[in-house]
């Protein structure tokens, strides 16, 4: 069965917020990994160091059932307003259910980022739902994974 947890999204201030969750909650990050980590991107032009700092994806576990993800906006991307950042984040237990799922919720939506496999090796897809709402979904693959 998936579990759904919060995405947070921050405009270059991930890092200092989910420090502060971190120590609210008593917890260490799981993973967290930078602008800076992820591979060029054709046609993208290059990061500055301040942009390469930025928080590409942050987990961390409150308890078994509960986790709070996070992640910068990309560098350079508009329309960022603070209040409505945030998505709803499925961990599927399958590639299959996390297609399933994709399918189903995004219909009538708008696709934002494809279900594809990625170069982190999950298979992942984004959308907005009908209702407006923004949701991810993230299968990963014990035999392709790397940690996130």
């Amino acid at each position: 069965m998936a579990t759904v947890n919060p995405y947070l999204m921050f405009d270059g201030n991930c890092k200092e917020a989910f420090d502060f969750y971190k120590n609210a909650f008593g917890k260490e990050f799981a993973d967290i990994n930078f602008f800076g980590d992820m591979p060029a991107q054709e046609g993208t032009p290059p990061m500055s160091d301040a942009q390469k700092a930025m928080v590409m994806h942050v987990r961390l576990e409150i308890s078994a059932e509960t986790t709070l993800y996070g992640s910068d906006i990309f560098p350079g991307t508009p329309g960022f307003k603070s209040g409505d950042n945030y998505s709803v984040s499925i961990n599927a237990d399958s590639r299959e259910e996390a297609t399933d799922l994709f399918n189903k919720l995004s219909e009538g939506g708008t696709v934002t980022m494809p279900l594809a496999d990625t170069f982190w090796g999950a298979y992942f897809g984004m959308w907005k739902d009908k209702f407006g709402i923004d949701w991810l979904i993230n299968y990963d693959d014990p035999a392709k994974v790397h940690p996130h």
